[in-house]
């Protein structure tokens, strides 16, 4: 086999993270009393949360200030006042309770593991992501679940990829594949780190970013066709 080793994103890429987090939201909205518009309130808070990691990808902030920042931009942006300490718990709790698989995660996860040692780095939080991946059905299947804030180093960051091998006790870049839906965490910091990529890309995006995975997948089930060749 040319890869001994897969190491997986998570959200987006396995896991359904758009569902979680409009369920998340929505609780936490109304937790608080109020008013929900889903079309409104959902979509200023996804367009402020993708901003502020993408900051934390690029070290502009920490990881810490960032559960709490993105509450308290969102609450000066459409000028509705709460706790946003309180707010910023309460939708972490809420988060780590929804796990929600997309469809090809299940069987794609169940068989690769018979032949591949499998691994997960996700930038999350502990809290978030601890309980949502390993409490998940195929959670058994991964040898480590790599998350950012316990690591203190984040994609595309080459220290996270470097404790995810060293967690495994593994040292063969050539036979490490990358498989995740951002380029500019998890294909970044796979050619950064310098192993094989795979970029899952469902909604065939154009890839402006300059970078060259060394595969595109626009389903998960096209993986097994690029472990075969």
């Amino acid at each position: 086999m040319k890869y001994e080793i897969i190491i997986f994103d998570a959200d987006d890429t396995l896991f359904d993270f758009k569902k979680a987090e409009k369920e998340a939201f929505k609780s936490t909205m109304l937790e608080f009393n109020i008013e929900y518009d889903e079309d409104y309130h959902l979509k200023e808070y996804s367009n402020i949360n993708a901003d502020i990691w993408k900051e934390f990808e690029k070290g502009l902030i920490t990881q810490e200030k960032l559960k709490v920042e993105r509450f308290k931009r969102f609450s000066e942006k459409l000028k509705i006042e709460f706790d946003e300490i309180e707010f910023a718990n309460s939708y972490t709790k809420n988060l780590s309770f929804a796990s929600f698989l997309y469809d090809d995660s299940i069987e794609l996860i169940e068989n690769l593991h018979k032949d591949y040692r499998l691994t997960i780095i996700t930038n999350g939080l502990t809290e978030v992501q601890h309980k949502r991946v390993r409490n998940s059905v195929i959670g058994k299947y991964f040898e480590e679940v790599v998350i950012s804030e316990e690591v203190g180093a984040a994609k595309p960051d080459i220290k996270i990829f470097e404790h995810a091998l060293s967690k495994i006790n593994y040292t063969d870049k050539r036979k490490v594949l990358m498989v995740g839906d951002s380029l500019s965490s998890d294909i970044k910091g796979g050619i950064n780190f310098g192993i094989d990529t795979c970029w899952f890309n469902p909604e065939k995006a154009e890839n402006k970013s300059g970078l060259n995975p060394t595969y595109e997948i626009t389903k998960l089930t096209l993986l097994k066709n690029i472990l075969e060749q």
